[in-house]
């Protein structure tokens, strides 16, 4: 089951479809470059290295970016921070290449350096996360995340429809993805009296911070019937954090299909996953920079859809929307 949607502007995306589980976010230093020969050179910033869906995103600008004749260098931070996004972004700059794309690790704190960018003279897209004022980007591609975890909530409430106690477990504070998608399930959570929000708490995009905080609310809250896990680490926490409760009957909604996700759901800790469309999100991204440098029209904003993978679809229809842990 697949649901897409692209919107030029600010359109708001209806989702009446069940949706569940993983959301994104990994990293590294280290960069890598790629592509055809001459051409624009292209620089991609990841929110942070090592993270499949990331990786995905790389698979999907070298592709397009070989295609249109230029050049691709993938850096991305250890962790998914600012403070070590930063300096990568600021190199980068100094490099001149003709196009950026960014993931931006938070609303605020990189709002300076992207726009040193673009003031700079490089095309600057906005890939996944965006920023506060965003104005100075070209485009602006993500998927719809508040939809998604108003989405993540009627999974759960599919499960459960005697209703009952539940929890986000997000990434920090500030990023606009998971704050969206936060947003999205708490606000579908306050209107069905049945079902009660034990709020959102942050793992800071560490697996065992995740699973000691779910851990720690089923012991707290023993009838906890759903979590919804905003990115890939929260999802792959909460999935080690229910085993160590060793509780059984928890639905676990969350974003992202990375190999740990599939594995959680194959082995049914996890009952579905919101696979997104990286590769979608930066073969569009590549497309848009071009556009820009050669003097064409730009979207400003592009929505990307989802895929819903379940145990039943997981190895036929559903196997394509597994994220990437390499580029061929």
């Amino acid at each position: 089951m697949k649901w897409n949607k692209k919107a030029l502007g600010a359109a708001a995306v209806g989702v009446s479809a069940v949706f569940m589980l993983a959301a994104c976010s990994g990293g590294s230093a280290g960069g890598s470059a790629s592509g055809g020969s001459g051409g624009y050179k292209i620089a991609f910033v990841q929110g942070v290295a090592g993270d499949e869906f990331y990786i995905s995103m790389q698979c999907g600008i070298e592709s397009a970016a070989k295609a249109a004749g230029a050049t691709v260098t993938t850096q991305g931070p250890e962790k998914f921070d600012p403070t070590l996004q930063k300096p990568i972004v600021d190199a980068v700059v100094a490099s001149k290449p003709d196009a950026l794309l960014i993931a931006p690790t938070d609303v605020a704190a990189m709002q300076a350096p992207i726009a040193a960018a673009a003031a700079a003279g490089i095309k600057v897209v906005l890939v996944d996360t965006t920023l506060t004022d965003p104005s100075m980007a070209v485009s602006q591609i993500s998927s719809d995340n508040k939809g998604g975890g108003a989405a993540a909530f009627d999974a759960i409430k599919a499960a459960h429809p005697e209703g009952g106690k539940v929890l986000v477990v997000s990434i920090d504070p500030g990023i606009s993805t998971s704050d969206a998608r936060a947003a999205g399930f708490e606000e579908a959570v306050a209107k069905d009296s049945k079902f009660s929000s034990l709020g959102i708490q942050y793992s800071h995009n560490e697996p065992a911070t995740a699973a000691e905080i779910v851990t720690a609310a089923l012991q707290k809250d023993p009838d906890i019937v759903g979590i919804f896990a905003a990115n890939l680490f929260a999802a792959e926490g909460t999935a080690t954090g229910i085993k160590q409760a060793g509780k059984t009957g928890v639905t676990v909604v969350g974003f992202d299909a990375g190999p740990a996700q599939v594995k959680a759901l194959k082995d049914g800790t996890v009952q579905a996953l919101v696979a997104q469309e990286p590769a979608t999100i930066g073969t569009d991204g590549v497309t848009q920079a071009i556009n820009a440098l050669t003097g064409k029209a730009t979207e400003a904003q592009i929505q990307t859809g989802f895929t819903i993978l379940t145990k039943d679809n997981i190895d036929t229809t559903g196997a394509t929307a597994v994220y990437q842990s390499k580029c061929n």
